[in-house]
């Protein structure tokens, strides 16, 4: 091989890149004291057919919006954009209980349909046919959906395959890590540009994740922008540079599983969620009263016990959630 050919990059040699990537993810997995051979699992539709739901043999539950820009069950070539109706609200609603309630379940994966959208928000053409109360209560829904989100005590993690903008971006910021795939996609909250707010959570959410004076700027010129300035911004977590889309799921597959058991203290990450979600909307001496009883649940479970036990044994120890 001549020696100009070596300088020309990664391009010449995408198995050896492929290779290294691997390499690197399962020295990662090493240093957790795993090797994940999880694998994105068979999904099947929800009652209304506008999410889909399976659940990874460690226990990531997932969910995947998929419908067209109609808000419609996808059919045909037609391209996901994934836009919500109240049908959607309701398969969503009904697959986050479903992981609610599966002890199976430590994290919870949320995703969009296809390569190009997470999600592009409401249905425009839907809400165009609802009357002025109806939105209201479509609106509501959504914010009590969302808000059960948040308060299941297990991690959600949005995995942002496409463009995230709208309702989308509303759905994303419920969840407690962002990670998104890398390309030229899209993010904002671009609803004053109709005459709106992001009144699914958006201004509550937004200004308290990237403070008041920049989420004023965001929503109130409705501009988009990038995954890396969503970055700069603590929006987003991290940027995957996952080549193809079955490589971002199996890449967020594997960081979802440094949170499930018996690798990682499930119930302790619950509580934890819990007091960060609940503490900060009250007055920090009760936040800290708080904090003390989800300590006290905790000195009290078998994983404490586990945990503290491995730890003085210089072991790993192995968790089962009690």
């Amino acid at each position: 091989m001549e020696i100009g050919q070596e300088r020309r990059g990664d391009s010449f040699f995408p198995r050896v890149r492929e290779l290294a990537k691997l390499v690197l993810r399962l020295v990662d997995m090493a240093e957790l004291g795993r090797v994940s051979m999880t694998t994105w699992p068979e999904l099947k539709p929800m009652k209304n057919c506008l999410v889909n739901y399976g659940v990874t043999e460690n226990g990531v539950a997932i969910i995947e919006l998929v419908s067209d820009s109609d808000g419609e069950p996808l059919e045909g070539d037609r391209t996901a954009v994934n836009t919500y109706t109240r049908e959607m609200w309701h398969d969503i609603d009904d697959a986050i209980l479903s992981a609610r309630f599966d002890d199976d379940v430590s994290v919870i994966l949320l995703t969009g349909h296809g390569e190009k959208f997470f999600s592009a928000g409401a249905s425009i053409k839907y809400l165009n046919k609802l009357t002025p109360r109806y939105k209201y209560f479509f609106c509501l829904h959504a914010n009590e959906t969302l808000s059960r989100l948040e308060q299941t005590p297990k991690i959600v993690i949005a995995a942002l395959n496409g463009h995230t903008v709208g309702g989308g971006l509303e759905i994303a910021m419920a969840a407690d890590i962002r990670i998104a795939r890398k390309g030229n996609f899209q993010v904002g909250l671009p609803e004053v540009s109709l005459g709106v707010l992001a009144g699914t959570g958006g201004t509550a959410r937004l200004s308290r994740l990237v403070g008041k004076a920049k989420a004023m700027e965001i929503m109130v010129t409705g501009r988009k922008f990038s995954f890396e300035e969503a970055k700069d911004m603590d929006l987003v977590h991290d940027i995957y540079d996952s080549m193809t889309l079955e490589e971002f799921h199996q890449d967020v597959l594997d960081y979802s599983g440094r949170f499930t058991l018996p690798f990682a203290a499930a119930k302790a990450i619950g509580n934890i969620k819990r007091s960060v979600q609940s503490g900060l909307e009250i007055p920090l001496e009760y936040h800290l009263a708080l904090e003390r009883e989800l300590q006290s649940d905790l000195f009290q479970s078998d994983d404490a016990k586990t945990g503290i036990k491995a730890y003085v044994d210089k072991q790993t120890p192995r968790f089962e959630g009690k």
